[in-house]
Protein backbone atom coordinates (compact mmCIF):
# COMPACT_ATOMS: atom_id res chain seq x y z
CA UNK A 1 0.00 0.00 0.00
CA UNK A 2 1.31 3.12 -1.31
CA UNK A 3 1.29 5.47 1.86
CA UNK A 4 1.82 9.20 0.64
CA UNK A 5 -1.85 9.81 0.79
CA UNK A 6 -1.70 8.87 4.49
CA UNK A 7 -2.96 10.73 7.22
CA UNK A 8 -6.16 9.87 6.13
CA UNK A 9 -9.63 11.05 8.70
CA UNK A 10 -11.28 7.79 9.63
CA UNK A 11 -14.98 7.19 9.92
CA UNK A 12 -17.31 4.86 10.79
CA UNK A 13 -19.81 3.78 8.25
CA UNK A 14 -23.13 1.94 9.24
CA UNK A 15 -25.43 -0.07 7.31
CA UNK A 16 -28.81 -2.12 7.76
CA UNK A 17 -30.85 -4.50 5.91
CA UNK A 18 -32.96 -7.54 6.48
CA UNK A 19 -30.44 -10.52 6.13
CA UNK A 20 -31.42 -14.27 6.25
CA UNK A 21 -29.56 -15.66 8.84
CA UNK A 22 -30.03 -19.60 9.10
CA UNK A 23 -33.49 -19.10 7.32
CA UNK A 24 -35.05 -16.55 9.32
CA UNK A 25 -35.14 -12.73 8.45
CA UNK A 26 -33.17 -10.97 10.47
CA UNK A 27 -32.45 -7.16 10.75
CA UNK A 28 -28.68 -6.39 10.64
CA UNK A 29 -26.69 -3.30 11.44
CA UNK A 30 -22.72 -3.31 10.54
CA UNK A 31 -19.98 -0.88 11.09
CA UNK A 32 -17.00 -0.38 9.15
CA UNK A 33 -13.61 1.50 9.65
CA UNK A 34 -13.04 3.76 6.35
CA UNK A 35 -10.44 5.91 5.49
CA UNK A 36 -11.65 6.45 1.66
CA UNK A 37 -14.31 8.71 2.12
CA UNK A 38 -14.70 12.56 0.87
CA UNK A 39 -17.64 15.26 -0.71
CA UNK A 40 -18.36 14.53 -4.44
CA UNK A 41 -20.72 17.71 -4.82
CA UNK A 42 -22.27 20.16 -2.93
CA UNK A 43 -25.63 20.92 -5.44
CA UNK A 44 -27.13 18.11 -4.65
CA UNK A 45 -25.12 17.05 -1.82
CA UNK A 46 -23.59 13.89 -2.12
CA UNK A 47 -21.20 11.53 -0.56
CA UNK A 48 -18.93 8.85 -1.41
CA UNK A 49 -16.90 5.89 0.20
CA UNK A 50 -14.76 3.12 -1.49
CA UNK A 51 -15.13 -0.40 0.25
CA UNK A 52 -14.06 -3.47 -0.81
CA UNK A 53 -16.64 -5.60 -2.74
CA UNK A 54 -15.76 -8.63 -0.47
CA UNK A 55 -16.82 -6.38 2.94
CA UNK A 56 -20.29 -7.44 4.80
CA UNK A 57 -21.02 -3.93 4.85
CA UNK A 58 -20.90 -3.79 0.86
CA UNK A 59 -23.15 -6.32 0.61
CA UNK A 60 -25.97 -4.68 3.49
CA UNK A 61 -25.73 -1.17 0.83
CA UNK A 62 -26.08 -2.78 -2.02
CA UNK A 63 -29.36 -4.34 -1.04
CA UNK A 64 -30.38 -1.59 1.50
CA UNK A 65 -29.43 1.38 -1.07
CA UNK A 66 -28.64 3.45 2.49
CA UNK A 67 -25.66 3.97 4.33
CA UNK A 68 -24.65 6.34 7.50
CA UNK A 69 -21.16 8.35 8.23
CA UNK A 70 -20.07 8.31 11.34
CA UNK A 71 -17.40 11.11 12.36
CA UNK A 72 -15.85 9.81 15.28
CA UNK A 73 -13.60 11.15 17.85
CA UNK A 74 -10.05 10.53 18.47
CA UNK A 75 -10.70 9.22 22.26
CA UNK A 76 -12.68 6.47 20.48
CA UNK A 77 -9.92 4.94 18.59
CA UNK A 78 -9.80 1.83 19.74
CA UNK A 79 -13.53 1.46 19.06
CA UNK A 80 -12.60 2.41 15.34
CA UNK A 81 -9.88 0.01 14.86
CA UNK A 82 -11.88 -3.11 15.96
CA UNK A 83 -14.34 -1.68 14.04
CA UNK A 84 -12.21 -1.68 11.12
CA UNK A 85 -10.36 -5.00 12.04
CA UNK A 86 -13.49 -7.49 12.28
CA UNK A 87 -16.46 -8.32 10.35
CA UNK A 88 -19.80 -7.64 11.65
CA UNK A 89 -20.73 -10.67 9.43
CA UNK A 90 -20.95 -13.56 12.26
CA UNK A 91 -20.75 -10.59 15.46
CA UNK A 92 -22.64 -7.52 16.85
CA UNK A 93 -20.12 -5.07 16.14
CA UNK A 94 -22.13 -2.47 18.83
CA UNK A 95 -22.16 -5.05 21.24
CA UNK A 96 -18.48 -6.23 21.15
CA UNK A 97 -17.25 -2.15 20.59
CA UNK A 98 -19.96 -0.73 23.65
CA UNK A 99 -20.91 1.70 20.57
CA UNK A 100 -24.69 3.00 20.83
CA UNK A 101 -26.69 2.52 18.02
CA UNK A 102 -29.51 4.93 17.56
CA UNK A 103 -32.24 5.40 14.40
CA UNK A 104 -31.23 7.74 11.47
CA UNK A 105 -33.96 10.62 10.94
CA UNK A 106 -34.49 10.60 7.63
CA UNK A 107 -33.13 6.63 6.54
CA UNK A 108 -33.89 3.21 7.51
CA UNK A 109 -30.50 2.85 8.87
CA UNK A 110 -28.49 3.00 12.48
CA UNK A 111 -25.73 5.45 13.37
CA UNK A 112 -23.41 5.58 15.91
CA UNK A 113 -24.44 7.91 19.28
CA UNK A 114 -21.01 8.68 20.17
CA UNK A 115 -20.11 10.28 17.06
CA UNK A 116 -19.29 14.15 16.86
CA UNK A 117 -21.25 13.85 13.37
CA UNK A 118 -23.68 11.88 10.84
CA UNK A 119 -24.36 12.19 7.37
CA UNK A 120 -27.28 10.06 6.05
CA UNK A 121 -26.97 8.73 2.53
CA UNK A 122 -29.27 7.42 -0.27
CA UNK A 123 -27.16 5.75 -2.71
CA UNK A 124 -27.01 7.03 -6.54
CA UNK A 125 -24.17 4.85 -7.89
CA UNK A 126 -21.74 2.04 -7.34
CA UNK A 127 -19.35 2.37 -9.50
CA UNK A 128 -16.25 -0.81 -9.76
CA UNK A 129 -12.89 0.30 -9.37
CA UNK A 130 -10.75 -2.92 -9.28
CA UNK A 131 -11.65 -4.72 -5.97
CA UNK A 132 -12.96 -1.94 -4.37
CA UNK A 133 -16.59 -0.45 -5.00
CA UNK A 134 -17.06 4.01 -4.95
CA UNK A 135 -20.46 4.37 -3.42
CA UNK A 136 -22.06 7.61 -4.60
CA UNK A 137 -24.95 8.88 -2.10
CA UNK A 138 -27.12 12.03 -2.17
CA UNK A 139 -26.99 13.50 0.97
CA UNK A 140 -30.34 13.47 2.62
CA UNK A 141 -29.64 14.33 6.53
CA UNK A 142 -26.67 15.82 8.40
CA UNK A 143 -25.78 16.81 11.63
CA UNK A 144 -23.21 18.14 14.23
CA UNK A 145 -23.42 17.08 17.81
CA UNK A 146 -20.23 18.95 18.77
CA UNK A 147 -16.46 19.72 17.99
CA UNK A 148 -13.75 17.47 19.44
CA UNK A 149 -10.68 15.83 17.88
CA UNK A 150 -10.35 13.52 14.44
CA UNK A 151 -8.36 10.43 14.14
CA UNK A 152 -6.67 10.03 11.25
CA UNK A 153 -5.22 6.56 9.44
CA UNK A 154 -1.57 6.91 10.05
CA UNK A 155 0.62 4.32 8.08
CA UNK A 156 -0.74 0.74 9.33
CA UNK A 157 -2.99 0.36 12.66
CA UNK A 158 -2.28 3.48 13.82
CA UNK A 159 -4.00 6.94 14.51
CA UNK A 160 -2.43 10.50 14.86
CA UNK A 161 -4.89 14.07 15.21
CA UNK A 162 -4.83 17.72 15.05
CA UNK A 163 -3.63 19.74 17.64
CA UNK A 164 -6.78 21.41 17.67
Amino acid sequence: MNYIAYPRQVILLTSSETVDILGKETEKDNIMAVSWHMPVSSDPEMYAVSISKESFSYKLIEKSKVFTINFMPYSLSEEILFCGENSGKHMDKFKESGLTKEECEKIHCVRIKEALAHIECEVVEMVEVGDYVIIIGKVVGSNINRQDKRPFQAKGEGFTTTKD
